[in-house]
C-alpha cells in the first residue's frame, strides 16, 4: 500500500496544481481538508475525478467523501477496497 500512497500524493500535487509541494511534504495520516493542506470543497470535486479517472471509483453519495478524503491513509484504503481497474 505504500506505493499507492506514495502514488496518490503524486496525484493529488498534480491534479490540484500544489507545485510547492513534494510527495514528502504530504503526511500519510495529516487532514488534507482544513488544518492539513488546506483543501476545499472545489478540491473534493477534484478528488472525485481523480478515484473516477485513475480507478473506476464513483462515489454515489456525497457524505461519504468527507471519511474517504480524509487523509491520504483513508483515501488508500478506499481504493484498496473499491478499486474497479
Amino acid at each position: 500500500m505504500s506505493d499507492l500512497k506514495q502514488t496518490l500524493k503524486e496525484q493529488i500535487i498534480e491534479q490540484l496544481n500544489l507545485e510547492d509541494l513534494t510527495p514528502a511534504d504530504i503526511q500519510d495520516d495529516a487532514p488534507l481538508f482544513g488544518e492539513g493542506l488546506g483543501l476545499d470543497s472545489i478540491d473534493a470535486l477534484e478528488f472525485i475525478v481523480l478515484l473516477e479517472q485513475n480507478y473506476g471509483i464513483k462515489i454515489a453519495d456525497p457524505s461519504e467523501g468527507k471519511d474517504i478524503f480524509q487523509s491520504v491513509n483513508s483515501l488508500a484504503e478506499y481504493i484498496e477496497k473499491n478499486n474497479k481497474t
